[in-house]
């Protein structure tokens, strides 16, 4: 199945409300989804015979605090964060990106964490790749089954992967610079 047949079919199944955007011409092709509804959405990517998604390679967000030169030339876009989904279908040997994006804080309050649905229990393997989104970028995955942090300790303070993120000076009486 291509690209734009798994698009419409999304969109026919879920609407424009739901299935917000698409780039067929990216180097890696997506679609974008409304966050509250990805649970849904990939449950019927994994569910649905003609698509088969059965495997999730990777999950991970990212931080658009400011819009490099390239992406600036091409469109104006306000500051978020994205959760990327790469699906990929052995029985059909076909793949699919898919993108949610959420404001980078919660309701727009500094430091209120984004908040999105878990797909842990569509994919296991989310589990792992929600929690080090979360540790790392500070996305949270309402219903995910054990949201702690995975790479830094649990008293670490902010997410390293956020473009405004300030190292610590020191942690725990160790100099870190």
């Amino acid at each position: 199945m291509t690209f734009n047949e798994i698009h419409q079919q999304l969109l026919d199944r879920f609407g424009a409300d739901v299935i917000t955007g698409s780039n067929a011409e990216a180097i890696d092709p997506w679609v974008e989804v409304a966050a509250d509804s990805i649970a849904e959405v990939s449950a019927y990517l994994k569910e649905q015979a003609d698509l088969a998604f059965d495997a999730l390679n990777n999950l991970t967000g990212v931080d658009y605090l400011e819009p490099d030169a390239k992406r600036a030339k091409k469109f104006p876009y306000e500051p978020h964060v994205e959760v990327v989904y790469h699906l990929y279908s052995y029985t059909h040997k076909h793949w699919l990106n898919v993108k949610i994006k959420l404001s980078r804080w919660k309701n727009d309050a500094e430091g209120q964490l984004p908040e999105v649905p878990s797909v842990a229990h569509v994919w296991a393997i989310a589990d792992w790749h929600e929690r080090e989104a979360y540790d790392l970028v500070g996305i949270k995955f309402l219903g995910h089954p054990n949201l702690v942090r995975i790479l830094c300790t649990e008293d670490w303070v902010g997410h390293p992967l956020r473009k405004d993120y300030e190292f610590p000076l020191e942690y725990h009486g160790i100099r870190g610079r």
